[in-house]
């Protein structure tokens, strides 16, 4: 049962992280705001 939780708490955690892309910044830094940009969007994405 131990076994199950822990696998299922990893693969949660491994799935959680699938959809980040690109370099890791806080919101509110401008300065690499502008340096990378913000991610474009199309239609078919959101």
């Amino acid at each position: 049962m131990r076994r199950r939780l822990l696998a299922a708490l990893a693969l949660a955690l491994a799935l959680a992280g699938c959809g980040q892309k690109g370099p890791l910044y806080l919101p509110d830094d401008e300065a690499a705001a502008d340096r990378y940009g913000a991610p474009e969007t199309t239609e078919d994405e959101n």
